[in-house]
Parts: C-alpha cells; sequence; structure tokens
C-alpha cells in the first residue's frame, strides 16, 4: 500500500525538493523506515535519537496529531493522508 505523505519546505531537500512522496507503511513508524529507505537520512530529521518524533515536528494522519493518538505506532490506512508540519514559534 502506497502512502502519500506531504513534506514541508524545510525538509524538501533531503527528499529531492518533492512537495510529497509515497511510501508504504501500516503504521506511522513503518512509514518512516520505508522513507528512510528510499531518502537516506530524512528519519534522523523526523526522529530524535531516542526513536521518538522530534520536538519541533509534527506528524498528522488524516489530520490527527499522532502524539495524541499511538505516537509512532498510530496506524495508517489504504486512503490516510500524512503531513509533516514544522512546530512554528514566535510572539
Amino acid at each position: 500500500m502506497s502512502i502519500t505523505v506531504k513534506i514541508p519546505t524545510p525538509l524538501r531537500n533531503n527528499v529531492g525538493g518533492a512537495s510529497q512522496v509515497t511510501a508504504a507503511g501500516s503504521t506511522v513508524a513503518e512509514l518512516i523506515a520505508n522513507l528512510d529507505g528510499q531518502y537516506p537520512g530524512i528519519k534522523d530529521r523526523l526522529c530524535g535519537p531516542d526513536g521518538e518524533c522530534r520536538r519541533f515536528v509534527n506528524i498528522y494522519v488524516d489530520g490527527e496529531d499522532i502524539r495524541f493518538a499511538d505516537g509512532l505506532a498510530t496506524p495508517i490506512g489504504a486512503n490516510s493522508e500524512v503531513s509533516v508540519v514544522p512546530a512554528v514559534a514566535g510572539g
């Protein structure tokens, strides 16, 4: 199953400049591993040394923040939409 992943501008250099890519996976963790196989190093930009999602990277599956679901174990359906969104800070 191929899932479309929307990539934010700051990470597009890691995926050849694309605004969206496709990858396979039934969970967010599997999807990230598949992305890293296609685009080596992308996992390090999304996940920290502890393997968890970086603090300033938000991942949404069907509009829901995975932090409020099952984290990296959040399931992804065949028609799911996955978006990577950098956190915005400022005043």
